[in-house]
């Protein structure tokens, strides 16, 4: 978008120096500005010397951009946004694809018309089960929204695979159809529970609702392009069998690529255990926090919870009577004596337990004594004790200027997300 340069004003003034009216010219657009007599301020376009293609392109980045764009998101949205355009058109082609197909296994079933309806009926039916199933996940899609973004998109391609391969077992029509519309009921719900987190990391100035609004608008557009494209394909290419299985699988592999390239650039700020680790990773290896849009390209987007061994192996979620054992909890807490933490050493991983109100801080200060304790492991002999009262205490000398880092970077520390919801209280 062309850079605006600062307005011009020109006023003119009556000779009791009250403006009546005035021009200001901006981006070779000059416009009349004067009040009404009833107090309201009208404006009048005078002059537009812009050529028509930048005449177009603002027009377009008006109606499908946030104001002010690209100055009010944050890093990353533009190709965000290109993907998701192209996410929608090759998703809305492959719907009518599959509806073609449905429809075509519907009326190839030797039974009467009452029947067909039924079947259509329960097969809706399976699309609000899957809604309710994946509606129990919600703390996880908060933790990881990009990898259930990811996991939506594969479902909603499963379940539309069933559906265009229905006319090949017309007599299983109602079992693909329904096992698909669970598949896509379950998509519908974890795509719009993790919308909210997506669009949140691109507003920069409180402009969540217009960087909602223009998504959507973007998203509409290209849904409709998308079915026209389809439409197209359904009478030529698609109108066999054979073209229908090779264009999905085309479209199937394009719409899950796009949400991958969507999910890399997403800057997200909140603390989940992949970005802790993350962070407290980068720090021990440069002295630096990274800040969210240059983490994003390091997250493991489809096995987040892996656990990266140069922050110590740090595995969080499990309860506590299986993190620890009965033996060690009282030594524990008198190591931990005022933090809202854990942490459990074994042989491949460490173990950490939160309480029932921990925040973002306290997981950031139990990650770096296990990422301590996991390299003084490496050096030393002492008792796992000994090696994690060490690592507390260098924690402590590096913790306050290490989290006004983290702060400073832009993450958000008043929380952690598990996604798990097993945490302990005393």
């Amino acid at each position: 978008m062309v850079k605006k340069e600062e307005p011009l004003v020109a006023v003119k003034k009556s000779p009791e120096s009250s403006p009546l009216y005035w021009f200001e010219t901006s981006d070779s657009v000059s416009r009349r500005f004067h009040f009404e007599s009833d107090g309201h301020l009208s404006m009048k376009l005078v002059d537009d010397a812009r050529p028509v293609p930048q005449k177009m392109v603002e027009s377009f980045l008006n109606k499908f951009f946030p104001s002010g764009y690209p100055y009010s998101v944050n890093e990353g949205y533009l190709r965000y946004t290109q993907f998701r355009a192209l996410q929608h058109f090759s998703s809305a082609a492959l719907s009518v694809l599959s509806t073609q197909s449905l429809l075509f296994a519907a009326g190839l079933r030797p039974t009467p018309a009452q029947a067909t309806v039924v079947s259509w009926i329960l097969k809706d039916g399976m699309q609000h089960v899957g809604k309710l199933i994946c509606s129990n996940l919600g703390a996880r899609m908060d933790s990881e929204p990009k990898q259930w973004r990811i996991v939506a998109d594969v479902l909603y391609d499963f379940g539309t695979g069933l559906e265009l391969v229905s006319p090949l077992c017309p007599h299983l029509f109602l079992e693909l159809a329904g096992l698909g519309n669970f598949a896509k009921g379950m998509a519908v719900v974890a795509a719009r529970a993790t919308r909210l987190p997506i669009y949140s990391s691109f507003a920069k100035e409180g402009n969540l609702s217009d960087i909602f609004a223009k998504g959507e608008a973007i998203s509409t557009l290209f849904n409709v392009a998308g079915i026209g494209a389809g439409i197209q394909l359904a009478s030529t290419v698609c109108s066999s069998m054979e073209g229908k299985l090779v264009v999905g699988s085309i479209l199937s592999a394009v719409h899950v690529y796009c949400v991958v390239e969507q999910m890399r650039v997403v800057p997200i700020n909140t603390l989940n255990p992949q970005r802790t680790a993350l962070i407290v990773a980068n720090f021990l290896k440069t002295g630096k926090v990274p800040r969210p849009p240059d983490l994003r390209f390091q997250e493991n987007l489809l096995f987040p919870e892996r656990p990266i061994q140069d922050a110590g192996n740090v595995r969080v979620g499990r309860s506590l009577h299986k993190a620890v054992k009965p033996s060690q909890v009282q030594k524990l807490k008198e190591v931990f004596v005022e933090e809202k933490f854990l942490l459990s050493q074994g042989k491949s991983w460490t173990d950490m337990v939160l309480e029932h109100d921990a925040t973002g801080e306290d997981a950031l200060r139990g990650w770096l004594v296990a990422a301590y304790a996991k390299s003084m492991g490496k050096t030393y002999n002492d008792p796992d004790d000994v090696i994690l009262q060490d690592a507390y205490e260098k924690m402590n000398d590096v913790f306050s200027p290490f989290l006004s880092q983290v702060q400073a970077k832009g993450w958000y520390t008043d929380r952690f997300l598990d996604g798990t919801g097993t945490r302990f209280a005393w």
